[in-house]
């Protein structure tokens, strides 16, 4: 008898799933596509409150002040989310940014596909600032893509470094 009972409370569920997923009757559309656009309603209001304050924060600190603040305040962050929000935070605290003195020292130049010498750089400097979390590296090509001036450099110039003082 249990048995015919856990079957029934599993049975039943699939079924209905599948025929939702097969059938689609007008009902289910419109509700999917309802949750769909209240889900994308809702990003495109968290996205623009990150861009807001990194744009707010860079109006009242320099480019370093803005680095430092997106990898404080993003140290110990899990999930892909979280390290959009962050990048967010950080290209839009940029733009308004005060110049910070040899903020682009040293940092490669950008490229789609980061070679060895990249990867290592962006872990490096994640390390010694004992930040956490793989998106760190992510944060770190924010950087070099702004010292870069948003363009990607060239596979011939794997060895220059970003030349912009930002």
């Amino acid at each position: 008898m249990l048995k015919k009972i856990i079957l029934a409370l599993v049975l039943i569920p699939t079924l209905v799933g599948v025929f939702l997923w097969q059938v689609q009757p007008a009902w289910w559309v419109e509700a999917k596509a309802e949750w769909l656009a209240d889900f994308n309603a809702e990003r495109e209001e968290l996205a623009a409150t990150w861009r807001n304050d990194g744009l707010d924060f860079g109006r009242e600190n320099d480019q370093a002040s803005c680095l430092d603040k997106a990898l404080n305040d993003f140290d110990g962050c899990t999930g892909f989310q979280c390290t959009v929000n962050h990048g967010r935070f950080l290209n839009a605290c940029l733009e308004t940014a005060a110049a910070t003195e040899n903020f682009c020292e040293d940092v490669p130049a950008f490229r789609e596909e980061p070679t060895e010498d990249d990867k290592s750089w962006a872990k490096y400097a994640c390390w010694d600032r004992n930040i956490r979390g793989e998106g760190c590296r992510l944060l770190m090509r924010q950087q070099q893509l702004f010292c870069s001036d948003g363009k990607a450099a060239d596979a011939s110039d794997a060895a220059a470094p970003a030349s912009a003082d930002g």
